[in-house]
């Protein structure tokens, strides 16, 4: 496992009608480091995200993952070493059966039978998903076993560094506790882009702040959320379980 398990330096990117995504940015993440992404809708999460496994290659600046700089000549390496889990399940879950979609990431791998076996129902069973989950179709799933199971199939790939986009989008307050309980136990770095703060306050120890595409934030999580006149100034809101009458703070 590699120390530094993402290396970042001066990225920027903008989209083809020019619009600035992202505006130098720099960070490493640390193996092992459980991560919150947050920021304003259009502040550049997702997009940064997609920088991580090669959907976007940088247009300024460099990105190392794990010993890789992003090259197209090591995007293999590069989705291997990076897993993204999506916002919307349904973007990811295409299979006929839980199983075909779990085990497709891993096929695509070249893993033969014998060891396919076994990481389809270690990520089954670390995902909380029964035995009688795998000839289920996931069309028929709930939001929050639709998400589990896309994670799974991540997961399945044995990637060091999983990425996730608004994990906790659209599941209701007992899917939701049961995605944190379980990403808890993951043995796996972690970067979470999400709106939801309680989230990024009971998962994660650092949390990073975009705004308009650029960092203003990167450190503890507790310090940032409980500023709620910095939070207002990037468009943000304090997390529904801080209720105490004064929350400024830095």
């Amino acid at each position: 496992m590699h120390h530094n398990a993402i290396s970042i330096q001066h990225l920027s990117y903008h989209y083809p009608d020019k619009t600035q995504a992202l505006d130098n940015i720099s960070l490493n993440i640390h193996a092992g480091d459980r991560v919150a992404l947050i920021g304003a809708n259009g502040s550049g999460k997702s997009t940064f995200l997609q920088h991580l496994n090669g959907i976007l290659l940088p247009q300024i600046g460099e990105i190392t993952i794990g010993e890789y700089p992003m090259e197209p000549k090591f995007l293999k390496q590069i989705r291997d070493f990076v897993g993204l889990v999506f916002q919307n399940p349904d973007d990811q879950l295409f299979m006929s059966t839980v199983w075909e979609d779990i085990s497709f990431g891993p096929l695509n791998q070249g893993i033969q039978p014998q060891e396919l076996q076994v990481r389809c129902q270690q990520a089954m069973n670390a995902m909380g998903l029964d035995p009688g989950y795998a000839d289920r179709n996931p069309g028929h799933l709930s939001g929050g076993e639709k998400k589990r199971v896309a994670i799974a199939g991540v997961l399945a790939m044995q990637p060091q560094v999983i990425t996730l986009d608004e994990p906790s989008a659209q599941l209701d307050p007992r899917s939701r506790r049961q995605l944190i309980d379980l990403l808890k136990t993951l043995p796996i770095t972690q970067l979470i882009a999400t709106h939801d703060l309680d989230l990024a306050l009971e998962l994660c120890h650092r949390t990073i702040v975009l705004s308009r595409g650029q960092i203003v934030y990167d450190g503890r999580t507790e310090e940032v959320l409980y500023n709620t006149a910095f939070l207002h100034e990037h468009a943000l809101e304090p997390p529904l379980s801080y209720s105490r009458p004064y929350c400024d703070r830095s």
